[in-house]
């Protein structure tokens, strides 16, 4: 028998309630705010209702309000149904915008409160029914960790990751900032022979040249000002595990000479070393630029390129990945709601249609952003359009536009959408490269690449 949870400061109206339902329900009764809280967190009702006016404010709704705020803390699935006066109403929809699910009014009439019961439980029956599908689905979706999908791409995706995984041979993983790159990589390594090992990355774009050598290969006592200490590199760390390199079109061209030989002969060199030391890292590379455009221009090695991108994986841009969009978009709302202890439980169909409309320049990475944004901006139990932070719901600068199809590719559209964004990122912060590339989602060192492939340095300020 489902349990029920009244709460009234009425001795009458619970007796007349238990009387009433006690057929139907388990009744707990409560009359006030912490006897309330009291048995919820024990009995853990799916369904209860609750009088505004509560002592110690009984012909007031302050009490009533505290205390369904904090019913909805401990579960925010929970079904409160506010009782009010008929002078009330103003103060019962409050309650509805902070998170109750229904109200009736004084005096009571048996009938009514028992259809307005039937339709709640049967509702938490189905939101039940649906997260634990949801749940299931999070799990057949998601077989690598932290990567989620359902579209044809990332199932291709989570198919070459079962594959290459139990092999030693280096995987090359393609993609746009934001994709997912690192979670491959660790999806790699955790389903490899090696998972009991390290897994070491290092991201190339992000540790200036001159820092880069021996961040990599690691040093000797003396061989530089500051060396007093013999010290290893992230390869060496790597032993035995895996070395992820991140960015890795960012490195420069003397230090792929030396990482190419460690590929070769399994050995390297420390800074300021001459002695070989074996090291036995598995490799898996990563980068956001065009490494075909990059071999062609001189900028990567080709003999490098044919060394790591044995295995070479395309990972999809968000925009591209269909219905993934909301699976992503509900996924983040479940696990921040809950990280944040907010009630918030779904998206407007305004908020939808943007999710879905936005060209998420910045892929994944920037919808976390967004959804978390929006969880905790969030005045009820939805969230709005509003909530997501988009500088309105239809502007052309970052919903993906309408676009006219005479004699232009997929490939022409995307290119013209995305030069059309950096130059207007540029253009509203003055040319603050910084600026730009933080409200774009994306790292400095995409946004140069972004630049150099659109010929738009000379747009760039600083």
């Amino acid at each position: 028998m489902e349990k029920l949870l009244i709460v009234d400061d009425s001795e009458e109206i619970r007796k007349q309630l238990k009387w009433g339902l006690g057929r139907d329900y388990q009744v707990l009764l409560a009359g006030d705010g912490e006897e309330a809280l009291s048995l919820f967190r024990k009995h853990r009702p799916r369904v209860m209702t609750l009088d505004l006016g509560l002592p110690p404010d009984p012909d007031g709704a302050s009490e009533g309000l505290r205390c369904l705020e904090a019913i909805l803390n401990e579960d925010n699935t929970a079904k409160v149904i506010m009782v009010t006066g008929n002078e009330e109403r103003e103060n019962a929809l409050e309650a509805i915008q902070r998170g109750a699910y229904d109200f009736y009014s004084k005096p009571i009439d048996l009938g009514e409160v028992k259809v307005i019961l039937k339709r709640a439980f049967h509702l938490a029956e189905l939101e039940d029914e649906n997260r634990r599908l949801h749940k299931k689905a999070l799990g057949e979706v998601a077989p690598m960790g932290g990567l989620f999908g359902q579209c044809p791409q990332m199932q291709e995706v989570f198919g070459t990751i079962r594959k290459v995984a139990s092999t030693d041979v280096p995987v090359f993983v393609l993609g746009e900032s934001g994709t997912g790159k690192e979670l491959v990589a660790r999806a790699i390594h955790a389903h490899s022979l090696r998972k009991d090992a390290t897994f070491v990355p290092i991201n190339c774009g992000a540790i200036p040249d001159n820092l880069l050598e021996a961040e990599l290969f690691g040093y000797e006592k003396g061989a530089f000002t500051g060396a007093q200490t013999r010290t290893q590199g992230k390869v060496e760390f790597a032993h035995k595990g895996t070395l992820f390199l991140d960015e890795i079109g960012e490195l420069p061209t003397t230090l792929q000479v030396k990482l190419l030989r460690f590929l070769q002969e399994k050995t390297i060199q420390r800074v300021g070393g001459r002695e070989n030391i074996e090291v036995d890292a598995r490799i898996v590379a990563a980068t956001n630029i065009d490494i075909s455009d990059a071999i062609a221009q001189g900028a990567f090695r080709e003999d490098l390129f044919y060394r790591i991108g044995v295995i070479t994986l395309n990972l999809p841009p968000l925009r591209d990945r269909g219905e993934d969009i909301m699976l992503l978009a509900q996924m983040f709302l479940l696990r921040f709601a809950d990280e944040f202890g907010r009630r918030v439980k779904s998206y407007s169909a305004d908020a939808k249609k943007v999710l879905r409309r936005y060209n998420w320049p910045g892929n994944v990475r920037e919808m976390e952003n967004k959804i978390k944004r929006a969880v905790i901006m969030a005045e009820g139990a939805v969230i709005e359009a509003g909530d997501l932070g988009f500088e309105t719901n239809g502007s052309p600068q970052t919903m993906t536009p309408e676009l006219s199809l005479d004699g232009m590719t997929l490939k022409d559209a995307r290119e013209k959408v995305e030069r059309d964004m950096v130059l207007m990122a540029l253009n509203r912060e003055g040319g603050n490269i910084a600026k730009a590339s933080e409200m774009l989602g994306v790292s400095r060192p995409t946004f140069y690449d972004l630049l150099r492939r659109h010929n738009l340095q000379g747009a760039a300020g600083r």
